[in-house]
């Protein structure tokens, strides 16, 4: 071997032997994780949940940071761009993960590509409300009025390209209802939006919903999942209330940029997997009204092409584009 291959062959087996220490003394400073909804979002609320207990079993802070707009996509894909260090993650959600690939002409990140699956968080039930007030006391009775009242019905959501969107989008398609809709950056402003009146319902995560209705300000009609929720065993499902079965649960995972190795993708399933699994993690993400999942990088990868496999018709049959 020439000279200067066997400098060349050193110099590779230096970086290469860096690069290994490197990854080996991962975690050696702070980690982001990146929310892309607002402060008390369900994302927002299991990320610091986590971020507690893994900040512990990482010993490095973990760093909630909040980028909101573009129905989710702003802080996704920042993540997606991100460089590849093990130090940048996101908690997202159905609709920038996959729905958004459907729904988006020009979707500037490809989730599938982009980002590598590290573990599925949680999931939770949208729950459909109505203000208190507002005389309807049923889902039926929802159906009935708006089929009564055209044009009169608006809805809130978590953002555009959402499940609390697609969610109502299915119901009106089942339904042959019209209603119009008004996206808001987080589930407590699109709470906020009915107890304001400025929209008269929304199908948008329990934990935004109950802690009104207890003050006896919303009235709930249904759960968007296909059994009652263990957590809300009181709300019907929508076919317990007298609807063709819709069924769709409001997920969060957490992602990667597409380069992270995979010795440190691993160690962050590993360790939120823990973290999921704490007694006392569990019994605050119930208290919002989440139920803990967990699983490995391969299962959420097969889940969220399961999701795109199911939900792409049902986005094109909505007809819902946006530029």
């Amino acid at each position: 071997m020439s000279t200067w291959l066997k400098r060349l062959a050193a110099l590779a087996l230096s970086l290469a032997g860096t690069a290994a220490l490197a990854q080996a003394a991962w975690p050696s400073k702070p980690i982001k994780l990146v929310v892309p909804y607002g402060a008390g979002s369900s994302p927002d609320v299991i990320a610091r949940i986590m971020g507690e207990k893994l900040a512990t079993r990482l010993g490095q802070p973990v760093i909630v940071e909040n980028r909101v707009g573009g129905g989710g996509n702003n802080g996704t894909g920042s993540v997606a761009k991100s460089p590849g260090d093990g130090y940048t993650y996101v908690i997202s959600t159905n609709g920038p993960l996959v729905y958004n690939t459907v729904l988006y002409k020009k979707l500037p990140y490809d989730p599938f590509t982009e980002l590598r699956p590290v573990v599925l968080a949680g999931g939770q039930a949208n729950v459909c409300t109505v203000r208190a007030d507002s005389g309807i006391n049923s889902l039926q009775e929802l159906v009935a009025a708006m089929k009564k009242n055209p044009g009169k019905f608006n809805f809130s959501s978590t953002g555009v390209g959402s499940l609390s969107q697609l969610g109502v989008e299915l119901l009106k398609v089942k339904t042959d209802t019209y209603a119009v809709h008004i996206p808001y950056a987080s589930s407590p402003l699109a709470v906020l939006a009915i107890l304001q009146g400025d929209v008269q319902f929304a199908c948008v995560p329990a934990v935004a919903v109950l802690p009104q209705v207890k003050a006896g300000k919303l009235r709930t009609l249904a759960v968007s999942t296909a059994q009652r929720s263990q957590l809300t065993p009181d709300i019907p499902t929508m076919k317990e209330a007298g609807l063709p079965e819709i069924e769709n649960l409001a997920w969060m995972a957490v992602m990667a940029p597409a380069s992270t190795p995979t010795d440190i993708v691993q160690r962050m399933n590993r360790e939120i997997n823990a973290v999921l699994a704490m007694p006392e993690v569990r019994e605050k993400l119930h208290a919002q009204y989440m139920e803990p999942i967990g699983g490995t990088p391969e299962a959420l990868q097969n889940f969220m092409q399961q999701e795109l496999r199911v939900m792409t018709p049902i986005i094109k049959r909505t007809g819902i584009t946006i530029e």
